[in-house]
């Protein structure tokens, strides 16, 4: 099964689904891009999934483009930015959904304040995709 998760920048949201959604099922064929991908993955989001025993320090930012081409089951957008500018896939596209979070990228406050909300995003993305596996992967493995 082949999973694609896209979000704007692919440094933050579609990293940690990446994470959870590969920590779910080692078999899944999981990749996470962007519309317009950051240089690197947010290090808050590496600390945050770290502090959950994911490792995503080895992941880095890619282009959609790449995976146009590509056939997939799923591809997931995670935020509004990529819903609504999802380029079309010339590859075959099983199903396409659309499963937002808030950017804790862009919160802005003191250091505590702003972790607080990384991780109250990521726990958000950890329930979703767990209800995601349990409801789309399952049921077809």
């Amino acid at each position: 099964m082949r999973v694609l998760i896209l979000c704007t920048g692919n440094s933050c949201r579609s990293q940690m689904a990446h994470g959870f959604l590969q920590s779910l099922d080692k078999s899944l064929d999981v990749h996470s891009a962007g519309t317009n991908p950051a240089s690197q993955v947010n290090s808050r989001a590496i600390e945050v999934m770290r502090e959950v025993g994911i490792d995503i320090s080895t992941h880095t930012p890619k282009n959609v483009e790449i995976y146009l081409n590509d056939e997939w089951d799923y591809v997931i957008t995670v935020c509004g930015g990529a819903n609504e500018t999802c380029p079309m896939f010339v590859g075959k596209v099983g199903k396409r959904l659309h499963i937002g979070f808030d950017d804790p990228a862009q919160v802005v406050g003191n250091s505590s304040y702003i972790m607080s909300e990384f991780c109250r995003v990521r726990d958000e993305i950890k329930n979703q995709f767990i209800e995601f596996y349990t409801t789309h992967i399952l049921p077809k493995v």
